[in-house]
Formats: C-alpha cells, sequence, structure tokens
C-alpha cells in the first residue's frame, strides 16, 4: 500500500457522463493488480473526513486512470479537476482477483462501473472468452471498443431494451449456457457490479458448477480494515459463518464464501 501525490493529466466525458480520469502516479502504478481499487481524497473538500473508493481501470507506465461519474457531492467535485491538479492517493488495496486456472474457459459478467473494473483483468487473461454486459440503458454499457479491441466476444443486455437483449444480464449468460458444449473445459467466472447481480452469478455458479469469482460492491469508510463498515457475512470451511471486510479481505471472494440474502451481500 502506498500513499502518493497523483497529478491530474486529463479528464473526459466517455460515455452517458460517465468520465476517465488520467493520473500521473509512478509509485504506484506498478503494483497494481486486477480487481484492486484506490482511496481518493476529494481535493476541495476539506470538510469531507472520508475517501472514496474507485475501481482502477487501466494502469500502464506511469499512469492511472479511473472511471465514475459524477453522482453525489464527490464524484461532481471531481469533475472540476484539471490538468496539474494534484489528489492524495491510497493504494493500490485489496485482494483483486486471481489467475485463471489451466484449461479453464473464463467469462467476465459486468454492470456499470464494473465493466471498467473488469478492464485490467481482461486484458491479462491468457485465454479470451464471452464478456456479458448489463445495465439500465444504453448509457450505461461501457468501455464495449476496448474490450473487443483484446478480443472478448462482448454481449449486451439493457433492462430497458435500448441496447442489446432486453432484459438483465443473466438472460444473456442463461442463453449462452443452453447453447454451449457441457463437455467443454470447466467455466471460470469473473463478476462485478451491483450486489443482486453478484448473487445471480453465485447461483448459476453453484447451479452449474462453475468457479466464480466476485467482487462485491460494499460501502466503504477507510478502506484499510479499521473501521468496520464495508463487513459481509462469509462461511467457513466448518460450516460457520464470520464476518470479513471487503477492504481488506475482498473485495473479490470467492462466490462460495459468501452469505448471500435477498438484497445480495449480507
Amino acid at each position: 500500500m502506498h500513499c502518493v501525490t497523483a497529478e491530474v493529466i486529463h479528464q473526459e466525458v466517455v460515455h452517458g457522463g460517465y468520465r476517465v480520469l488520467q493520473l500521473r502516479a509512478p509509485d504506484l502504478v506498478p503494483h497494481v493488480q486486477p480487481g484492486q481499487f484506490v482511496h481518493v481524497r476529494v481535493p476541495h473538500m476539506e470538510a469531507a473526513v472520508l475517501r472514496r473508493p474507485f475501481s482502477v481501470y487501466k494502469a500502464d507506465g506511469d499512469v492511472l486512470q479511473i472511471l465514475y461519474k459524477g453522482v453525489g457531492k464527490g464524484t461532481r467535485t471531481m469533475t472540476f479537476l484539471a490538468p496539474g491538479d494534484t489528489l492524495s492517493l491510497l493504494g493500490p488495496l485489496g485482494h483483486g482477483f486471481p489467475t485463471l486456472q489451466p484449461g479453464n474457459d473464463p467469462i467476465l459478467i459486468a454492470g456499470g462501473y464494473g465493466m471498467a473494473a473488469l478492464y485490467l483483468l481482461a486484458r491479462q487473461l491468457p485465454v479470451k472468452g464471452v464478456a456479458f454486459f448489463g445495465g439500465r440503458s444504453a448509457p450505461d454499457i461501457l468501455c464495449v471498443p476496448e474490450f473487443e479491441a483484446l478480443g472478448w466476444d462482448v454481449r449486451i443486455a439493457t433492462e430497458d431494451g435500448s441496447l442489446g437483449t432486453a432484459g438483465r444480464v443473466t438472460v444473456l449468460m442463461d442463453d449462452w449456457w443452453a447453447a454451449r458444449s457441457h463437455d467443454a473445459a470447466h467455466v471460470e467466472a469473473y463478476a462485478c457490479g451491483p450486489n443482486g447481480m453478484l448473487q445471480a452469478v453465485a447461483a448459476r455458479a453453484q447451479q452449474h458448477d462453475w468457479t466464480a469469482w466476485v467482487s462485491v460492491d460494499r460501502n466503504m469508510g477507510c478502506g484499510v480494515g479499521a473501521c468496520l463498515t464495508c463487513v459481509l457475512k462469509t462461511r467457513t470451511p466448518e460450516g460457520d459463518w464470520v464476518w470479513q471486510r471487503s477492504c481488506t479481505e475482498g473485495p473479490v471472494f470467492d462466490s462460495r464464501q459468501i452469505v448471500w440474502d435477498a438484497e445480495g451481500a449480507s
């Protein structure tokens, strides 16, 4: 973990009000693994005690990129950042996605911001497969050209039918599985998005005997395991359950570890 001062290089609106913020952070970038995040202290918000967590979208050379949307006070303030401004980053934090097991077929499942969180993984995986992207409407579907350029077969679902298949992303997964030769390699799924989507992925992983790694969406305070605001229930090998912190033990968990409830991770 590093605490660094990063310089803003550039930011731009890329799609549907989402923005990509490019930061120069040479002491941090080489250490980033797919699925990890950074905790950002938003400038010009001296009254705000807590940092904001953001998944790492891209990390190349000395440049780190995050993808965000101005939906709250902190992220709206970030939209005013200009080249030459600086901000404090803490990271990389958390445990990211594990390496694909030899012989397995990977699939990616993402909702909203989860598409950006899966990009580094998609780039590093030695085998390319199918990427299932879901959102409420067309503006929530992100990064499609970037994933296709890496060789992924991107399939899209929107709840309002404005892009791709109408319905939830799990409809696409079900159709793909029904058409698949089940004599082929074992499936290894990687998912990031809303907790309800992650729970649906976990249910299918259990039903079809997939391995599924899910990056949970939890509110984080400190980002380093001290405040315990991001805990979730996980199963022990003995069949009991324990609290684990998504910021330190996660955010990526084996879906079989998590005790799910009607809202996602409990």
